[in-house]
């Protein structure tokens, strides 16, 4: 896939330059990096008027993600040696998430972003996904109608919030009824082999009745497999109630002194606000034994008992961004789901 790059000036051999999409290459990582720092630090610098220090707060997104999906991994590259883009993407079972995706900003305006997309597109088509989503920021038309391009309809918008944990004991929940046993936390890095496929299958079985086909193993398991952080799982007696894939600071998602929830689920027959509640309060806790600053959970405010459930707790909205989806499945989302998810 070969496009001419369309700017000014010729290459000293007289030559227009090209631009090739292929798939990330593990030579390509620490350059990949680069190229979404620079450009999502440019784009933040005109938003901010000023420069952060690290655009996403020393959160990382390649590395753990090329080893998780390498087939979705895709760069731009000029004449066979510089990366000038980048596009991520994963299928989570029949839902396809696509993003980040960067293009150096003096190769903007040049279609490099659409070719990215578009290999992302046959990558999700050739993985059968039949949901396709990302999101972008909602203050920026450029983004926006780059998505629509390919058929993204805005929908609602997703929150990311978060709260400073305090140092003293940690938050009480809501107080189980009296006549029922209070849930408990494990950790899936604490089982053993075979359990930990047995739970896979009780976790997609969750996963599934909020929406038909998804499935997060691959990030359950690279998160294991990489000690990112722990998938934790809410349990009462032989029900598992909910989990929470939980990234901790150092080479995952999670911002510098943060502990950050990627997805949370509670199962959709145990989906009471308590339930919720509880599950925060527990992952604050783990927040006070990892002595991080803050707890960080997204939410799509399309899930609103979950959004509000938040706020009642005491967590706070850090910024938001436009969840954009494609495809049959596009709403299938339940407001009265207990879910927290993040597309980024």
């Amino acid at each position: 896939m070969r496009a001419t790059v369309d700017r000014a000036g010729l290459e000293p051999q007289g030559r227009l330059p090209k631009v090739q999409i292929r798939r990330v290459r593990k030579g390509d990582l620490s350059k990949v990096r680069d190229v979404m720092e620079q450009t999502f630090g440019d784009f933040l610098e005109r938003q901010l008027g000023t420069r952060p220090r690290q655009a996403f707060g020393g959160a990382q997104y390649v590395h753990h993600r090329w080893l998780m999906e390498p087939w979705g991994c895709f760069v731009a590259e000029e004449d066979n040696s510089k990366i000038v883009g980048v596009a991520l993407a994963v299928t989570w079972g029949t839902v396809g998430v696509l993003g980040p995706v960067a293009v150096l900003t003096n190769y903007h305006n040049q279609t490099i972003g659409q070719q990215l997309i578009r290999a992302a597109q046959e990558f999700f088509y050739e993985n059968k996904a039949t949901l396709h989503g990302c999101v972008t920021y909602p203050t920026s038309p450029k983004h926006l109608y780059l998505y629509h391009k390919f058929g993204y309809r805005p929908k609602n918008l997703g929150a990311i919030m978060s709260r400073a944990i305090d140092r003293g004991p940690a938050r009480a929940a809501t107080a189980p009824k009296p006549a029922k046993t209070p849930p408990t936390m494990r950790r899936f890095s604490t089982l053993e082999e075979a359990k930990k496929k047995a739970t896979l299958a009780r976790i997609h079985r969750i996963t599934n009745a909020i929406c038909r086909g998804m499935d997060l193993s691959k990030e359950i398991e690279i998160v294991d497999g990489l000690a990112l952080g722990d998938t934790l799982l809410l349990e009462r007696g032989r029900d598992l109630i909910g989990f929470a894939i939980c990234h901790t600071p150092g080479v995952s998602e999670a911002p510098t002194g943060a502990l950050y929830i990627k997805f949370l689920a509670i199962d959709p027959p145990q989906r009471k606000v308590e339930n919720l509640e509880q599950f925060v309060a527990a992952i604050e806790g783990l927040g006070q034994e990892l002595r991080v600053q803050r707890v960080i959970l997204p939410v799509y405010s399309r899930y609103w008992v979950a959004y509000d459930t938040l706020l009642q707790c005491g967590y706070q909205v850090d910024f938001t961004m436009i969840r954009m989806q494609r495809g049959k499945q596009e709403d299938y989302e339940n407001p009265a789901d207990l879910v927290l998810d993040d597309w980024r």
